[in-house]
């Protein structure tokens, strides 16, 4: 489906989405057409910083061969940059790591590459290879795993926005949002569901554009985690004059070109629809409708329940395999949902 209403940063966005949920894409638009009254979303992004790792065994003397690594960290670099005239590596550090199996230690070195406008694995996987060996002999060591991580903590996108209180029905509305919003960060069961609902909207725009959403998923989940407890990935407040404030901190690690987003119809045609230029503003984009996917679904919790919505969309769907169309397709569904008898023979039974 294609989300509308959306405004970042002061542009407009047509914005596609792959999911299995009507209701998803439905409910991000009607969250972004709120939000535009007080000037859409304001989003940013960090550079595209993502790091490689090296690890390193079999070290008689670790803080040795970290100084090694050191004082060879610019003709590592060289090589690495070797590999690619766009992506570069910017830096080489050694760091230890404590091995919680055997109470040991594990050297990785750690190799910080600036991605730009692709999502940087392929790349950064192969100037780990290369530089394995050469770390290797250098330090006597062994190496083992030569491999980016997808934890990209360097390339945290945020975005914020503000619901007039108005709109979302008064402050008893603002105050039920924000009171289901400090379960969802007190306690991790509320929590894993209240993230789900963002990664409705940061999966499907990045299946829509080629992305890999599994890597995105794995570090969104782990940096909702970074203080020792798993928390909610969005945060939400009121304003002096009672407005709901609602933002979103997140790792993402996305391109424009390379892999399968240059490759493949359909995910060029969704960077086509968004018409973006750059990672970063790609990032901006996907922060923020997981930021109103989150927002539609806490405030249907807070309101009238997830279902009501949800199953009306869910009728649509039956109507249409039933063989409904045009006009015929809102006449099954409302009867369905109005019967509370949303199945396929009640579909059809209607349709007769």
């Amino acid at each position: 489906g294609v989300a509308t209403n959306f405004v970042i940063n002061g542009k407009d966005y047509l914005v596609p989405m792959a999911i299995e949920e009507p209701s998803v894409v439905a409910a991000g638009s009607h969250s972004a057409k709120l939000a535009k009254s007080t000037g859409g979303f304001k989003a940013s992004a960090d550079s595209s910083i993502m790091r490689g790792q090296i690890q390193v065994t079999n070290l008689l003397d670790i803080k040795n061969a970290m100084r090694i690594i050191s004082r060879n960290k610019r003709s590592l670099l060289t090589s690495a940059n070797s590999i690619s005239k766009n992506v570069k590596a910017l830096d080489l550090k050694a760091r230890v790591v404590k091995n919680e199996i055997d109470n040991g230690k594990i050297l990785v070195a750690e190799l910080y590459v600036d991605c730009k406008d692709s999502m940087g694995a392929n790349t950064i996987n192969s100037m780990c290879e290369l530089l394995g060996p050469e770390i290797e002999r250098k330090t006597n060591g062994k190496v083992i795993l030569k491999i980016l991580s997808n934890y990209a903590t360097e390339r945290i996108a945020t975005s914020k926005v503000t619901f007039k209180k108005e709109e979302l029905g008064g402050t008893e509305i603002v105050d039920r949002i924000l009171s289901a919003f400090a379960f969802a960060f007190s306690d991790p069961h509320r929590a894993v569901t209240h993230n789900k609902g963002i990664m409705n909207g940061v999966d499907a725009v990045s299946i829509a554009t080629g992305q890999d959403f599994r890597a995105i998923e794995a570090a969104a989940h782990a940096y909702a985690s970074r203080d020792g407890k798993y928390r909610t990935l969005t945060t939400y407040s009121k304003s002096s004059n009672g407005d709901l404030l609602g933002r979103i901190e997140i790792p993402l690690s996305v391109g424009i070109v390379g892999g399968i987003s240059t490759v493949h119809p359909v995910a060029k045609m969704g960077l086509k629809i968004l018409g973006v230029k750059s990672a970063s503003e790609l990032a901006c984009i996907v922060a923020s409708v997981g930021l109103a996917q989150n927002f539609a679904a806490i405030r249907a919790l807070a309101t009238e329940g997830i279902q009501k919505g949800h199953m009306k969309l869910h009728a649509k769907n039956i109507a249409v395999a039933a063989g409904a169309t045009g006009k015929l397709v809102e006449i099954v569904s409302d009867t369905m949902y109005r019967q509370s008898n949303i199945n396929l023979n009640s579909a059809r039974t209607i349709l007769h």
